[in-house]
């Protein structure tokens, strides 16, 4: 993933290990690899929240 994405292998740690926390994603050991898994119905959820209180949500957004 940092390959593709270009950034920082410790960026990506931080940023995937807040997503776990939030609960948007799930993580397993596989070995010596941390596998992630999006956790899309909480994401919806959230996406739902946000649509429904008039907070504009945009499929690209500003990051870092």
């Amino acid at each position: 993933m940092v390959e593709e994405l270009g950034i920082p292998a410790a960026t990506l740690s931080f940023h995937l290990k807040e997503r776990v926390n939030a609960g948007l994603v799930t993580q397993a050991r596989a070995s010596r690899n941390l596998i992630y898994r999006a956790a899309y119905a909480r994401m919806n959820a959230v996406l739902g929240y946000l649509t429904e209180n008039g907070i504009p949500v945009s499929s690209a957004s500003a990051c870092c």
